[in-house]
């Protein structure tokens, strides 16, 4: 690597030490200049780098010191800097008081100074990483009882994750005209995008026509009583995005995903090959229950194998690591978006999740799970959706149809999240109140409520934050775990 190096006095450079750490005296004392001739650079700069991102321990001081005085609203300039640095004696090695004004005389004009500050970070992110290199070395090669190499993998992982948050700079405040362009731009593609859907379709029409399709930065919290098909409501939503994935040139000229997504699904409750199994019952239309038992005729099996041919490649990945910590399943988002991208996040389901430390009470564990999930939704860009378990207070009511009070600890899950939706199958409830068979009357209306209620499913929008709420009948095919469109006659509309 080339290093852009000045001439320090006092300062002498080894031929070794220039080849081998990246860095640029030149970079840091032109920044350090223009930040002392013109402290307004410093708004420009201090969301990209901080000092101990200086190479040379003198311009991290400088550089802190004037951060302070600036955050004080004092001015910081040679002149004012000075007494603070008086007694440094690397000050001194470089000239004293002069030095300092060496640097507001050979400033940059102020335009350049984030490309400085960019310049900057990325050297010392790039000495991290070669810090991080001979760490791992060093520790690798020296063998100790309960130093195992997997712990030390994770260490190291670990450590990188910080390093690559480390980067990230922050986001501040933006102007209007820069939040309407995108808002704008969100809008043109959703009007030219098949659906009109302003996100990510999920493979059924009428709830992409309640919902826009799953949008970017949102948090979607999918809720049901159990038996209610939540997980197999996910699972056909995930498998309708990554099946219709492909990638192209986006309206501003980048290549990505135009089309569908990749998927990445926390399995908390199911194993991986029991997910798989259900997304292969549903591609196969083989019941899930003869999967299992290998119950399966030549038909049957035949159909099994080639869907699982054709999805070998689906963009689908599944972590099933039980009781995860929520900083762990953000670091893993974070990982499967840089290795193989990620537009859309699937977890099932919230409260098998922890909470990065040990909180006094349940609802405050779950408030950190919560503003964990949606944090991550920002962080990366992408909707989350969430499934949750329902309290028992719906099965004491007439009519079982959830509503948000019914959401466990539901005052932090209803308030972080955008959308929040419930499965209910009334079909579900009816079989259970089977009539006797003597008695005729009740026995030919239950049959005629089951004609009404077989084979159909309600999701129920209970809140969305930028859009109505209201209920989207869906078809429920039971024998395959599936979930469809109910009224085939408007398909045309969308297509």
């Amino acid at each position: 690597m080339t290093n852009l190096r000045a001439i320090i006095p006092g300062q002498p450079v080894g031929a070794e030490d220039a080849a081998s750490i990246p860095f640029s005296l030149e970079a840091e004392q032109q920044l350090l200049g223009a930040l002392l001739t013109n402290n307004d650079v410093f708004d420009r700069v201090s969301q990209i780098i901080k000092a101990d991102h200086f190479y040379h321990p003198v311009h991290s001081r400088i550089y802190e010191i004037c951060a302070e005085r600036i955050r004080k609203n004092a001015l910081a300039s040679p002149v004012t800097i000075k007494a603070f640095l008086e007694h440094d004696e690397g000050l001194k090695e470089l000239g004293g008081a002069p030095y300092l004004a060496r640097l507001a005389g050979a400033a940059i004009s102020a335009y350049a100074a984030r490309d400085y500050a960019q310049m900057i970070r990325e050297f010392a992110l790039r000495r991290e990483l070669i810090q991080l290199g001979q760490d791992i070395s060093a520790r690798a090669a020296t063998v100790e009882v309960g130093d195992e190499a997997e712990e030390q993998i994770k260490a190291a992982e670990q450590t990188l994750y910080k390093l690559g948050e480390a980067g990230t700079a922050e986001r501040g405040f933006q102007s209007f005209l820069k939040a309407v362009t995108g808002a704008v731009q969100a809008a043109n593609a959703a009007y030219q995008r098949d659906g009109k859907l302003s996100g990510i379709s999920t493979g059924l029409i009428d709830l992409d026509a309640k919902m826009g399709g799953l949008n970017n930065s949102d948090l979607v919290i999918l809720a049901g009583r159990p038996s209610m098909g939540k997980t197999s409501l996910a699972t056909n939503i995930a498998f309708n995005i990554a099946k219709a994935h492909k990638t192209g040139e986006r309206p501003d000229g980048t290549i990505g995903t135009v089309e569908g997504g990749v998927v990445g699904f926390f399995s908390l409750e199911m194993s991986a090959e029991q997910l798989a199994a259900r997304i292969l019952s549903e591609a196969a239309e083989v019941p899930s229950e003869r999967i299992r038992s290998g119950n399966m005729d030549e038909a049957e099996f035949r159909r099994f194998v080639e869907a699982a041919h054709a999805l070998q490649n689906c963009p689908l990945y599944i972590d099933d690591t039980p009781a995860l910590p929520i900083n762990q399943l953000a670091a893993r988002a974070r990982k499967l978006k840089r290795t193989h991208g990620l537009d859309v996040l699937m977890v099932d389901y919230l409260q098998l999740l922890k909470a990065a430390s040990a909180k006094d009470s349940r609802v405050n564990e779950v408030s950190e799970i919560t503003q964990g999930l949606k944090a991550v939704a920002k962080e990366l860009n992408i909707p989350v959706i969430a499934l949750s378990q329902l309290s028992r207070q719906v099965e004491n009511r007439d009519d079982k149809r959830p509503q948000l009070s019914d959401l466990r600890e539901s005052g932090s899950i209803e308030q972080d999240a955008d959308i929040v939706m419930f499965v209910f199958r009334e079909e579900y409830y009816k079989e259970r109140e089977k009539p006797s068979d003597s008695d005729l009357d009740a026995m030919a209306k239950w049959q005629q409520i089951m004609e009404q209620c077989h084979g159909k499913a309600e999701v129920i929008l209970g809140k969305q934050r930028h859009g109505p709420i209201g209920t989207v009948e869906l078809s429920f095919e039971g024998q395959f775990t599936r979930f469809g469109n109910l009224a085939k006659d408007r398909q045309a509309q969308w297509d």
